[in-house]
């Protein structure tokens, strides 16, 4: 370590890239101090993917005993209890937080609670007034919910607090219909709320195949959630709390399209911004786009030589494998004498819906944009379960395909599981499978994978040649 400095790597952020990147950082050497001014974990673990997923996993049980009776089991009448549901969580949170710090103090990673700004290209203040010069500087800060100006916003609340309500929201208004917006949608509705979404495009979830959006978007309705499409919220208004104050104020939601909604809490999930504001970039130089975000190469180095970001606030694919692969590479890169690079192709992701959404490599749009001749394999099965339990809802199959090379080039899932099996199918994506590779598979009876290797024909191919 050079004279010159304190220490060899300072991390901004103690999220799921952060932690990564200082721990791998720390393997290889490196004299490593890590700020964190809230709690260690980051959004996925405090406040997103892990508590958003033991939400999921609680709404499940609903249709689980429903269902239960069709198979011969007599269950009394089940009474779910929301405050059990958040003490459950909070005990879980705290314990991975636990498991975070004792993995850096292992590593040999010097933890600060504090909120840390930059001074300099080596130098960072902390929020008591210490300063720390750091040979090289990682800002690692993630995101933050993106809040649009309208009359009375104050009144919704985001993400960040919906694990925590006092009380459960029997009636919910949620602005936006990304992944926040559909899958909090989807486990409030399951636990007894009435949902409705407003959505500002024609259709959920942008982005994603237009054949898994209209798949939600018609297992959600038939499920008893309203989907307002091309339409946004204009005003939040808090209505009187009861006269024996037994019941909270109701809040009246008027949208653009002048419908009047009442509700317990309204949901705004806008999307998210990166967390870039009062770090000090602009004073040391480091460059970010209209969005905030940091402007980085493919080695996640800003505009600055010492200074690199990953994670959501490069804002490149916000997702929490991606920052701790960006993570990991750089720690690797720059104190482990093994460089690499992260790759953003074929990605997988899943959508905790209900059901899933599990997808990976280009949706056909995509597909047909870029490659003459596209065959496209899709098929909506009934799971065997319905065949007792009498549950109309389908599952989609959908794979996109490379007509000249016969190489896989997305597979798209509306089912239960979806998240597992993408996971699966994304291995063989990224290792360059064909259709006839799957094709060549032996399945597996009776299970939903199996379908996959049923479709033998294309629905459709697109030829532009």
């Amino acid at each position: 370590m050079s004279p010159d400095f304190d220490i060899d790597l300072f991390v901004v952020g103690g999220g799921s890239g952060g932690i990564r990147a200082a721990r791998v950082a720390a393997s290889h050497g490196a004299r490593v101090m890590l700020a964190e001014e809230s709690r260690l974990g980051g959004t996925c673990v405090i406040r997103g993917c892990v508590p958003k997923k033991l939400f999921v996993y609680a709404s499940r049980f609903g249709d689980a005993l429903d269902q239960a009776g069709d198979f011969g089991w007599k269950v009394s009448l089940p009474r779910f209890d929301w405050p059990s549901l958040v003490a459950a969580k909070d005990r879980e949170i705290a314990r991975l937080e636990g498991l975070y710090a004792r993995g850096q103090s292992k590593a040999g990673v010097e933890v600060v609670h504090s909120r840390a700004m930059l001074v300099d290209a080596h130098t960072v203040r902390l929020a008591d007034g210490r300063s720390v010069r750091a040979g090289t500087i990682l800002i690692a800060t993630g995101a933050k919910p993106e809040l649009p100006a309208f009359e009375g916003i104050e009144l919704g609340i985001t993400s960040d607090a919906a694990f925590d309500l006092k009380e459960f929201p029997r009636r919910l208004v949620i602005g936006g219909a990304g992944y926040i917006a559909m899958e909090f949608a989807g486990l409030f509705q399951a636990l007894g709320s009435d949902v409705t979404i407003v959505c500002r495009g024609s259709n959920v979830l942008r982005g994603f195949d237009e054949d898994v959006r209209q798949a939600i978007a018609s297992s959600y309705t038939n499920r008893g959630i309203k989907i307002l499409l091309g339409d946004s919220i204009r005003r939040l208004a808090s209505e009187k709390m009861s006269e024996d104050g037994k019941q909270p104020p109701t809040i009246d939601v008027v949208t653009d399209q002048g419908a009047r909604l009442k509700a317990d809490q309204v949901l705004l999930a806008f999307g998210r911004t990166p967390n870039t504001i009062g770090l000090g970039l602009d004073r040391v130089g480091v460059r970010t786009d209209e969005k905030g975000a940091i402007i980085v190469d493919a080695n996640s180095r800003s505009s600055v030589p010492n200074i690199f970001a990953v994670g959501d606030v490069s804002n490149q694919i916000n997702l929490t494998p991606v920052a701790i692969r960006e993570g990991h590479a750089f720690a690797d890169s720059v104190f482990g004498a093994k460089p690499w690079r992260v790759d953003y192709a074929n990605v997988p992701t899943a959508v905790f819906s209900s059901p899933e959404i599990g997808t990976v490599g280009l949706t056909e749009l995509e597909a047909r944009a870029e490659y003459a001749v596209v065959d496209v394999y899709k098929a909506r099965i009934r799971p065997l379960a319905a065949g007792v339990t009498g549950d109309c809802g389908t599952a989609l199959l959908k794979l996109v395909v490379d007509g000249e090379s016969d190489r896989i080039l997305g597979v798209h899932l509306f089912a239960e599981g979806a998240s597992e099996l993408i996971q699966v199918l994304s291995i063989a994506l990224e290792s360059g499978a064909t259709w006839a590779d799957f094709m060549s598979t032996m399945a597996v009876h009776p299970t939903f994978a199996e379908e996959l290797l049923a479709l033998q024909t294309p629905t459709v191919r697109y030829d532009r040649r």
